[in-house]
């Protein structure tokens, strides 16, 4: 038997408006080859200029992670020859990161919690981009130069589901923080996975294989199972030593397989030295206190969700998992006469089971304030569940006011007691035999009234005050 031993590397942009050592925009989708300057070209003479708000927003990681950040931290060339870097080399920071030793708390299936330590969070400067069409291959060089954080975690995770979980705990940091988009189809959050197996029992860490940029969590975890197979088939079949061996791999989700793509360069290989072009990166006492201020977390949200609306911890986790879903949430609490059950309910079953294709929370056409308007009046019993399914359907093909669409559609609930009395008399006079039966004992028949009245009301009467006036009457 064997275990899984994983560690993570996670390449986040940030969402700075230059680059990182230049004043060319990171802005994605532009022209190719538009968005450089001589500084970004590695031309003879250009020389790097630290962008601050990239210290800024590792100072925040570093606390969201509860990490040390280093007050001075130090840039270092690492050296590779690739068509996509035009200097040859990488600014990166090997010996001496802005951040190190922090931890992140992930969430298992049995509901317990697994600490996940975090080695580093260090600063680089992204690559260009390598375009291959048929036999030709060009290169864009429009992101060269675009900050990144590259988070580093020691090889705590056993399996892909403590992979998904760690790593949508910080795509949701990262949100929260609002220091990147995190966009796994546009590049911005980009994981490599290095894994390795051994017997149980065993503490010594064996071949690690890197799996490089996976852009879905489904991918990822799909990619671990098949090279976790691999491995141990490779063990299994005695030809561990001479199969697995350290390097770079890339998941094909065609052929599902995992599959060689170079060998794994050591630290050595790529000669780093320290940068001769940066001073030391210093972080002040000024910007420590400033940037360590950072938002409401989703840990600390799930918390005050669960004490304040008297949500469950798991209600509360899903509403809290993703920041738009929270604020969105929030806003529709900020309604006065709105219940957290019901607003709970509303956002996570009714209106996300209307999205679909491009619609999603961020672009969702009955925004947050319309909806809990819509809960409100459920709530104040101006119309019924079932109504209210009505208006919000209405409400997803049309920009209008909840009230309005009440009114146009004819669904306010009639709560007038001396009305509903009056439609509970015609039927109970209308039935004699079935008013004979229910007192005989056929308490079944307590539905068909109910239906009667609702039927002859055109489904507008207030469900609880009929029941409640039918009760009265039949005895």
């Amino acid at each position: 038997m064997f275990e899984v031993v994983i560690g993570l590397e996670v390449h986040v942009q940030l969402n700075t408006k230059t680059k990182l050592f230049c004043s060319c925009p990171t802005s994605f989708n532009h022209k190719q080859n538009t968005n450089t300057c001589p500084t970004c070209l590695a031309l003879p003479g250009a020389l790097p200029v630290l962008n601050k708000e990239v210290v800024h927003k590792s100072i925040m990681l570093g606390t969201a992670i509860d990490a040390t950040i280093n007050k001075i931290s130090i840039f270092d060339r690492k050296s590779y020859f690739y068509p996509d870097s035009p200097s040859a080399y990488q600014i990166t920071q090997l010996y001496t990161p802005i951040v190190e030793h922090g931890k992140l708390e992930i969430d298992l299936e049995d509901g317990s919690e697994k600490t996940i330590r975090i080695n580093r969070a260090h600063i680089e400067a992204d690559a260009g981009k390598n375009i291959h069409e048929g036999d030709v291959s060009k290169v864009d060089l429009n992101r060269a130069g675009t900050p990144l954080l590259e988070i580093v975690s020691e090889p705590d995770l056993s399996n892909g589901d403590e992979v998904v979980a760690y790593l949508k705990k910080l795509h949701s940091i990262i949100r929260y923080l609002d220091i990147g988009d995190a966009n796994m189809q546009e590049g911005s959050f980009r994981v490599d996975v290095n894994v390795s197996i051994r017997p149980i029992g065993d503490t010594k860490l064996y071949t690690r294989v890197e799996i490089k940029n996976i852009n879905s969590f489904k991918f990822i975890q799909k990619a671990i199972e098949l090279e976790v197979t691999r491995q141990t088939e490779a063990w299994e079949d005695g030809i561990y030593e001479s199969e697995i061996c350290q390097e770079t791999r890339l998941f094909d989700q065609t052929k599902q397989e995992t599959r060689s793509m170079r060998g794994k360069e050591e630290a050595a290989d790529y000669r780093y030295f320290p940068e001769p072009d940066l001073l030391k990166c210093v972080v002040t006492d000024d910007m420590l206190e400033k940037y360590s201020k950072i938002p409401e977390l989703p840990n600390a949200k799930r918390s005050r969700f669960v004490s304040e609306y008297d949500m469950s911890e798991y209600n509360a986790g899903v509403v809290s998992s993703s920041v738009e879903m929270a604020h969105f949430f929030e806003t529709m609490m900020s309604e006065d006469g709105v219940s957290a059950k019901t607003a709970l309910t509303w956002l996570t079953v009714e209106l996300q089971g209307r999205f679909s294709g491009e619609i999603n929370i961020t672009n969702s056409p009955v925004n947050a304030n319309k909806l809990g308007f819509l809960v409100k009046r459920i709530d104040d019993k101006t119309i019924s569940g079932k109504a209210a399914k009505e208006v919000l359907d209405y409400l997803m093909q049309k920009d209008e006011d909840v009230d309005g669409v009440i009114d146009t559609l004819g669904l306010k609930q009639v709560s007038d007691t001396g009305a509903i009395e009056v439609m509970c008399d015609d039927i109970i006079a209308a039935n004699p035999d079935k008013v004979e039966q229910y007192r005989g004992g056929k308490d079944k028949l307590f539905g068909f009234f109910v239906g009667q009245v609702m039927k002859a009301s055109k489904g507008s009467a207030n469900p609880q005050a009929v029941n409640e006036t039918l009760k009265a009457k039949l005895g």
